[in-house]
This record gives structure tokens, sequence and C-alpha cells, in this order.
């Protein structure tokens, strides 16, 4: 049974998201601000977060940046602001996921589902591949461990996924869409989605690329997606 927390301040919400994440056999942590967030996320097995933007005390933008410090769990975002650049701060601090309201709860539900899935089949061992080496990057799949040049580089679980999908196939060309349905589960867009795996890109090449603005790694192919260069 998968742990759940849920910061946000409008009881609605609060009901609704926990009526349908319970019926879905999960345990729902209840949060109303982001200080009160953060202390059930230090004593307790937290699994994965959806954190509201617009919260008391500590919004949802610092709650997120305090829990990527400890830990690379999953983290939904889920708020009414709708902007591009809303959605590009939330994915640039940590975020894995961001939803708008108004949102339908079984969307949620499943994304919640995607996420997890996707994040434990991460830390389950890998019986053909234990580490994929492209030039200085070194992809660990057993530890969930990126390291360049033997340091160590932090990354979402999201940017996990799709680091490794791309290193997995190099020379292999990628569409957003594919790579998104690599990390949600989705068939289709929604509105805003494409924008995240850009968000994502960006910030790998930010991670590891020597020169972001030209990348030595993750190639962008005009008008179709991304491939990751073969290394010599």
């Amino acid at each position: 049974m998968y742990t759940i927390l849920l910061a946000e301040d409008d009881q609605d919400i609060v009901e609704l998201l926990r009526l349908y994440l319970e019926n879905s056999s999960y345990t729902v942590l209840i949060a109303n601000d982001g200080e009160e967030a953060y202390e059930l996320f230090k004593q307790n097995q937290v699994d994965l977060a959806i954190v509201d933007i617009m919260m008391p005390k500590l919004d949802g933008y610092g709650l997120t940046k305090l829990i990527r410090q400890d830990s690379n769990i999953p983290i939904i975002i889920l708020s009414a602001k709708m902007s591009d650049m809303d959605k590009i701060l939330g994915l640039n601090i940590g975020a894995d996921d961001y939803i708008t309201k108004p949102f339908n709860s079984l969307e949620v539900v499943a994304r919640v589902q995607s996420h997890l899935r996707r994040f434990y089949e991460l830390n389950s061992k890998s019986k053909e591949t234990k580490e994929i080496v492209a030039g200085s990057l070194r992809l660990n799949i057993d530890e969930v461990l990126l390291r360049k040049n033997g340091e160590p580089i932090a990354v979402t679980a999201t940017e996990f996924k799709i680091l490794q999908k791309l290193m997995e196939y190099p020379g292999q060309i990628f569409t957003k869409l594919q790579l998104y349905e690599e990390i949600n589960g989705s068939h289709q867009f929604i509105d805003g989605d494409e924008s995240t795996i850009v968000v994502h890109i960006s910030n790998l090449r930010d991670k590891i690329e020597d020169d972001p603005r030209h990348p030595d790694y993750i190639k962008t192919m005009r008008g179709i997606g991304y491939k990751f260069e073969k290394q010599t």
C-alpha cells in the first residue's frame, strides 16, 4: 500500500481527492499548509506528494524544494495557475508533473498510479542492464543514480526515466509524445503537457551537458523529437 501526501488548503478538493485515492487503496496524509506537509513528509514514509502552489505558511514551490533536498519521490503539482511560466517554474524546481484546476479526479488518480509504477520500476533490480555508460556519463539503474566524471548528479524521477529511455537506445529518435508516454503512460497530450517534456529536456541538458546550448548528448531533431547521440 502506497502513502500519498496531499498538501492542499481547499477542503472540498481535499475530501474529493481523499475519497478517490482511498478508494484506489492508497493511504492519504493530509496537510493544509506547506509547513505541516513538510513535517508529515519527514515523519512518514511518503511514496508520492500532491502539492498545491498557493498554501499558507509555505507555498508549494518552497515545499517542493524542501522535499527535493531529501528525496526523489514523484511530486505532482496541483494548481489553479495555468500559465506556461508557472508550469515551467514548477518543473524546474523538481516537480515531475503539473495538473491544473479544475481537474478530473480520475485523471489525477491515473497519473498517481503511473508515476508510482514507473518510479518503483526504476528502483527495482534490472536483470538485463545494471549500468549504462556513455562518454562521461554513467547511469546506474539499480541505484537510480547518475554520475558525470564520477560525480553524482541529482535528477528527479522523471528526468531519470527520460534519460534512461534515451540512453538505452542511442541514435534512436523519440518524439515528445513517446517520451511523455514513457513517463505518464498516456498516448495523448493534454493542454500544456507537450511543454513539460521540453522543460525536462532543458533541465537534463543543464545537468549533463558541458554547454547546454550546444549539447553533445541530447540532440534535438527539429520537428521530430530528441535522440541521445552515440558516444565513441
